[in-house]
This record gives C-alpha cells, structure tokens and sequence, in this order.
C-alpha cells in the first residue's frame, strides 16, 4: 500500500542501532544512509526512513513482515537487547485471526514496533 514511510527521531545514533539490530532477523536492513537520514529496506531498497528531529514526533505503530514465526522471536529477542522495551512477547493474537503471530516492542522514540507472521505453524 505504501512506497515507504520517514519519520524524525530524537536520537539518531539510539535509533539507528535499534533498528538496524532489530530488523535484522527479519533480512532488513541499511541500504542508504546520508546527509538526507537513514534508508532502511529489504534487498537493497529503502521503506523505512529515520532523520534526526528535535520535536518528538507522535507516537508511531510499525508492523514488519515476518516469514516465519521463528522470524518473530527473533526480531523480539534482538529487539530487547538493542534496547526495546516489552510490549508483548511473541505469541498468537487470535482476536486479528487464527493465525496472527506477533510480537511488540516499544523502540527508542516511544515508538510500538511490531513483527508478525500470518502464515500457520509449520
């Protein structure tokens, strides 16, 4: 639906390491990075952009795509240790669908960032 999605944040450096380290898991990762902020993408093409801001913007929900749920626990996990805050473990949300396997995490700007998985167990 979206080509991409910029938004300012507060620590550039903070920011930058959380989701670099974050998104990894889920192949994710720098693909462009100058005077203009940080280009973040799968496979060379930037959705995601991060530029230095001194106004806190409003709170955001960012939901990447996971492959698989092993994906999900993965992002959570590196997610924490690059500094995210626990807003819910991996695990089904049965009131989204069936399937619905995600996990939160509250990043550096107070933002909720998200991985999930619709497919099934495998």
């Amino acid at each position: 639906m979206f080509d991409h999605i910029g938004f300012g944040v507060t620590n550039y450096d903070a920011s930058k390491s959380f989701f670099q380290r974050a998104l990894e898991p889920l192949g994710v990762g720098v693909v462009m990075e100058g005077e203009y902020g940080l280009g973040i993408g799968p496979k060379g093409k930037p959705s995601l952009w991060l530029y230095q801001s001194s106004e806190k913007p409003a709170q955001l929900h960012l939901a990447f795509t996971a492959e698989t749920r092993k994906q999900v626990q993965d992002f959570y996990r590196a997610a924490l240790e690059a500094g995210g805050k626990d807003n819910g473990a991996p695990g089904l949300r049965p009131h989204y669908h069936a399937n619905y396997y995600g996990a939160f995490v509250i990043g550096p700007d107070g933002h909720n960032v998200e991985a999930v998985c619709h497919k099934p167990e495998a």
